[in-house]
């Protein structure tokens, strides 16, 4: 266990819950612990979360497991996690799952340490690429990207053919970041299996997902094979960002996107640049985390719509109603869709795409008043748990109902009850962007298509350290176009057999 100094005082490296948590007793856990097993008995290997979240259901909104002879405590109380986002006392913790995925992020926005420099650099440098002026530039080339799905899904739906909406959704993001961010065209719509850089991602998510399941001193052993695709994986990954990043620069073009920022922008204050080894890492953070959680988002809120054709008619009336016969919908109205916001972000409740963010104490503090932590305890939240809380949800909140976000019922709301992105300084910087684009993709599909579901269908979620339905299938059936206004000044989008 790491307990160099560092800059922040804080000591890094892997910390079982004993070390900082001095009550760590008055903590429940599950019943039956084994002898250097602890609580993994019984758990599935390819869905930790969805056992984690059955044993918080039991245990309360504080408690604790032990894995390996390691001991996290895991959160999802309201009142507990409104403490833990006071910016005063806590701080963003690496915890282990974002911890393995630094061999290919570094010190990348997302996986840096709070005390490493880079991570405020880039922040400053970045940040203006997520102002109100750059969004309505991307606007258009979210527009192409749709346009390219929705070409898609009108030949699926002129055969009758079911899509596969992870996997079209998957597409559809990483084109969209990979060309508002870096300019930068995969092919995804064009290929027929998935381009070998999302192969790459999904294995690396995998294998980092993996080392949470194995006992540290077998990972070696038990994972040889398994580390042999990872390295090769990252090899993929940094040679497509290497190659992205060197056809940039001899082609110098200054488009103004995220990569003419990291590669030209001095900070304001300090005027320091961001490294090329950093330069790279940021990249595959944005195009990694920049679509993954999106399609998921996406995802959810597909099934959720197929599910619930009286929310899907609301939001598709809202849609003909604000967007009228226009061809593609102008910047401002996207924020119009209120009603689709609040679908995207109740799908978000029930499944929010990055699952969990951990939070460490600055000082020796106490925990909501109950439980003592050190300097340097972390816990861990369970976004999904937090967002069932009937404290803060009441006692429906398993049921999906996109009112809940109706502006009333969010100002009653106590605070951090919702966090689908992270909390605090570092929460997830490109929130508004994956905003912006799925309410615009939800608002162009509902317009152009009904949602048919597989009746047979149960949802099931993959976990891969980020969530996705699994095996999701809907048929789009194209709608009767919306009809021109008698002034003629819109032209009417292409109906079906157009």
């Amino acid at each position: 266990m790491t307990k160099a100094p560092v800059r922040d005082g804080l000591p890094k490296g892997f910390r079982s819950a004993e070390l900082g948590w001095p009550e760590l007793d008055r903590i429940p856990h599950p019943p039956h612990r084994i002898p250097l097993l602890g609580d993994v008995v019984g758990m599935n290997r390819h869905t930790p979360l969805q056992d984690t979240l059955r044993y918080a259901r039991r245990l309360g909104p504080v408690f604790r497991q032990k894995a390996f002879g390691k001991e996290f405590v895991f959160v999802w109380g309201a009142r507990h996690t409104a403490d833990l986002a006071d910016e005063s006392r806590f701080a963003k913790h690496v915890g282990l799952g974002i911890a393995n995925l630094r061999p290919v992020a570094g010190d990348g926005l997302f996986t840096a340490y709070n005390h490493e420099p880079n991570w405020q650099l880039a922040h400053d440098v970045l940040a203006p690429g997520f102002s109100r002026e750059a969004m309505a530039g991307y606007h258009p080339m979210m527009l192409a990207v749709a346009r390219q799905l929705t070409e898609h899904w009108d030949r699926a739906a002129a055969t009758g053919r079911a899509v596969d909406v992870p996997g079209d959704m998957t597409k559809l993001t990483l084109e969209t970041i990979a060309r508002t961010g870096f300019g930068h065209d995969f092919g995804s719509f064009e290929r027929s299996r998935p381009h070998p850089f999302v192969t790459a991602m999904v294995g690396t998510l995998t294998y980092a997902q993996r080392l949470n399941t194995v006992p540290f001193p077998l990972a070696p052993l038990l994972l040889r094979r398994a580390s042999r695709r990872n390295a090769a994986d990252i090899d993929r990954l940094n040679r497509t960002v290497d190659e992205l990043v060197r056809a940039r620069r001899a082609s110098g073009r200054g488009d103004g996107d995220l990569l003419d920022r990291m590669l030209q922008t001095a900070h304001p204050r300090t005027g320091e640049r961001l490294a090329p080894e950093n330069i790279r890492r940021q990249v595959i953070t944005f195009l990694v985390a920049g679509h993954e959680t999106t399609s998921g988002a996406l995802s959810f809120a597909l099934h959720y719509l197929s599910r619930h054709p009286e929310v899907a008619a609301r939001a598709r009336a809202e849609v003909d109603r604000v967007w009228g016969a226009a061809a593609e919908p102008a910047y401002e109205q996207v924020a119009r869709l209120r009603y689709v916001r609040r679908v995207l972000d109740e799908s978000l409740r029930l499944w929010p795409t990055a699952p969990a963010f951990a939070r460490e104490a600055r000082e020796d503090t106490v925990l909501a008043g109950e439980h003592p932590m050190r300097r340097g305890a972390w816990a861990l939240v369970l976004t999904p748990m937090l967002h069932r809380d009937p404290e803060a949800w009441g006692a429906d909140a398993e049921r999906f109902d996109p009112d809940r976000f109706e502006a009333q019922a969010v100002r009653s709301r106590a605070p951090h009850t919702f966090k689908p992105f992270g909390t605090g300084a570092r929460a997830c910087i490109g929130r508004q962007f994956a905003l912006h684009e799925a309410t615009l993709v939800l608002g162009l599909l509902l317009r152009r298509y009904e949602l048919r579901p597989d009746p047979a269908y149960r949802l099931r979620v993959a976990e891969r350290l980020t969530l996705m339905p699994q095996g999701l299938r809907l048929r789009p059936k194209r709608r009767s176009p919306v009809r021109e206004p008698a002034s003629g000044l819109r032209r009417p989008v292409p109906g079906a057999g157009d």
